[in-house]
C-alpha cells in the first residue's frame, strides 16, 4: 500500500514546495493537487460535496506550476494531478507541460484526470458539458500519440492535427500513468480503454464494502477486455478523518494507493494531520 497526500494548495495555504518537502521527509509516496481554472460567480452548477463550495476551489494554483515547485525541492516524491480537467485544456499544450514536468522531475509525474462537474466553468472554455466525455477521450488519445510518436498526428471529431514534432518526451514509458477519476456507469469502460488505473473518492461511513465490490468488478472487466487487472492499480482519495485501521481496511478492499486529504491551510493547521497520516504509513 502506497500512501499519498492531497491538498488544494492555494494563495493562503502552505506553499506547494514547503508541503512537498515535509511529505517526502515523512515517508509519503506522493503529492496530489486538483485543478479549477476559475469558478463562475453564478454558482448554478451544484457542488457534489454539499451546499457551500469551499473557497479553495477558486484560490488554487495551476496544478503544473504547483507541482513544478514541488519537484524542484524533492527527489523521490511522486507528483500527481487529482484531477486535471483536460476538458478545459488544449491537448497539445498540456502534452508539452506534462512531458516537461515528467522529464525535469526524472519520471515522477502521475496524471489523474476527470470530466468535472461545473458546466459553467467548462462553457467558459468552449466545452459542451454533455459532450465532455467524448472530448476527454479524444484529447487523451491525442496526447498519448504526442508522447509516444516521433511524428504524431490525430484526426478525430474534436481534435485534429497533421504530423507534429514535440519534445521532450516523457521519461516514463510509454508515458506517465493515467488515472481516471469518478465513479459513474461508464467509468470502468474508460479506465479499461485508455487509462492505467482508477481514482475514486472514499472516506464515508460504510463505503468499504461497495468499494471492494467495485474494485473486483473493475478487475473482471479488465480481464474480459484483455487487460492485465494487476496493471490497473486503484488509488483512493480518503476524504474522511483517518483512523488507526483505515490503511488496513483499504488494503483488504483491494486499494493500491491511499491518498489522505489535507486541509487547505497554513502550516500550523496542517501539520497535525500530516503527522497523523504519517503514523499510518506501513
Amino acid at each position: 500500500m502506497e500512501i499519498g497526500a492531497f491538498m488544494f494548495v492555494t494563495d493562503y495555504s502552505m506553499r506547494p514546495d514547503e508541503l512537498a518537502r515535509l511529505l517526502e521527509e515523512r515517508g509519503f509516496e506522493s503529492l496530489w493537487v486538483p485543478e479549477h481554472t476559475h469558478i463562475p460567480a453564478s454558482r448554478r452548477s451544484p457542488w457534489p460535496g454539499g451546499a457551500d463550495l469551499p473557497p479553495e476551489y477558486w484560490h488554487s494554483y495551476d496544478p503544473f506550476v504547483a507541482l513544478s515547485a514541488a519537484a524542484a525541492v524533492t527527489t523521490n516524491l511522486k507528483l500527481g494531478t487529482g484531477i486535471c480537467l483536460i476538458v478545459e485544456r488544449d491537448p497539445i499544450t498540456t502534452a508539452k507541460e506534462i512531458a516537461s514536468l515528467d522529464f525535469l522531475s526524472n519520471g515522477r509525474f502521475m496524471f489523474g484526470i476527470g470530466g468535472g462537474w461545473n458546466a459553467e466553468e467548462m462553457a467558459n472554455h468552449g466545452t459542451n458539458y454533455r459532450r465532455r466525455w467524448r472530448l476527454l477521450r479524444e484529447r487523451i488519445l491525442a496526447m498519448k500519440a504526442i508522447w509516444t510518436e516521433e511524428e504524431a498526428e490525430f484526426h478525430g471529431e474534436f481534435v485534429n492535427f497533421d504530423k507534429v514534432w514535440s519534445y521532450p518526451k516523457p521519461v516514463q514509458k510509454p508515458h506517465p500513468p493515467i488515472f481516471m477519476g469518478g465513479d459513474g456507469p461508464r467509468t470502468f469502460d474508460r479506465v479499461v480503454e485508455f487509462c492505467d488505473g482508477w481514482m475514486p473518492i472514499a472516506g464515508r461511513p460504510g463505503q468499504e464494502g461497495s468499494l471492494a465490490e467495485k474494485i473486483a468488478l473493475l478487475r473482471r472487466q479488465a480481464a474480459e477486455a484483455g487487460r492485465d487487472p494487476d496493471n490497473l492499480p486503484v488509488s483512493v482519495y480518503w476524504m474522511g478523518r483517518p483512523q488507526d485501521d483505515t490503511v488496513e481496511r483499504m488494503a483488504e478492499a483491494g486499494v493500491d494507493r491511499l491518498i489522505f486529504g489535507l486541509p487547505s491551510a497554513e502550516r500550523d493547521a496542517v501539520m497535525p494531520r500530516i503527522d497523523q497520516c504519517a503514523a499510518l504509513i506501513p
